[in-house]
């Protein structure tokens, strides 16, 4: 479960929490491939993709964009 940065905060910038699940779920499965295809098994420092993305929507890296 992510703690920090905080699930609502995240929302808020994504436009709703189904959103915020469906964007840091695709970006934490590219974060994997990255690594995979780097022949890596897992991410620099040990840190969960999911985690990471997360980091990333709240910095303003990653939006979520309607189709």
């Amino acid at each position: 479960m992510i703690h920090k940065p905080p699930i609502d905060d995240l929302a808020a910038k994504i436009g709703s929490k189904y959103a915020l699940c469906v964007v840091a779920s695709k970006r934490a499965r590219q974060l994997m491939e990255q690594a995979q295809n780097q022949g890596l098994t897992e991410l620099e420092g040990n840190e969960k993709p999911l985690s990471v993305a997360a980091q990333e929507i709240y910095d303003g890296k990653l939006i979520g964009v309607k189709d």
